[in-house]
């Protein structure tokens, strides 16, 4: 006797996709460097909903003087939280280790960048949220 495992609820995964669509349209549609950040008047990048999202140049010339000229080329506005459904942290995706780099600067401690990602856990993403607040965003998955 063969027992049918059942299909995926496709209309719930539908829903699903559809809904993190609307809890990520704050997103930007393209992000910009450090560097061509800091040579705008008014530092901003256009969301996915249609909206602006502003810089606080403070902050701006706070991570420039974390890293050297082609860290500053590298690091893509705003850095991207990754926030799961089961996870205790937050993962950072970092093809250039960067973020890693201006994570341990504010946090004190080593923060390791392994396969391109970082993992930060709950308090650390206090003090980070509260330091880097319009130069992080969270984008949310499964």
């Amino acid at each position: 006797m063969r027992i049918d495992t059942p299909a995926p609820d496709r209309i719930f995964e539908n829903c699903l996709k559809s809904d993190l669509k609307t809890l990520n349209a704050h997103l930007p549609r393209k992000r910009k460097t450090l560097i061509e950040l800091l040579k705008e008047t008014h530092p901003h990048v256009e969301c996915g909903d249609g909206n602006t999202h502003f810089f606080k140049k403070k902050e701006l010339e706070y991570l420039a003087k974390m890293l050297n000229n082609t860290e500053k080329e590298m690091l893509l506005l705003p850095i991207i939280m990754e926030v799961g459904s089961v996870e205790s942290g937050v993962t950072v995706r970092s093809k250039t280790g960067t973020e890693a780099k201006i994570f341990s600067i504010i946090l004190e401690m080593p923060i390791a960048c392994t396969s391109d990602m970082i993992t930060i856990f709950r308090p650390q993403l206090q003090v980070l949220r509260k330091v880097l607040k319009t130069t992080t965003q969270y984008v949310f998955t499964t």
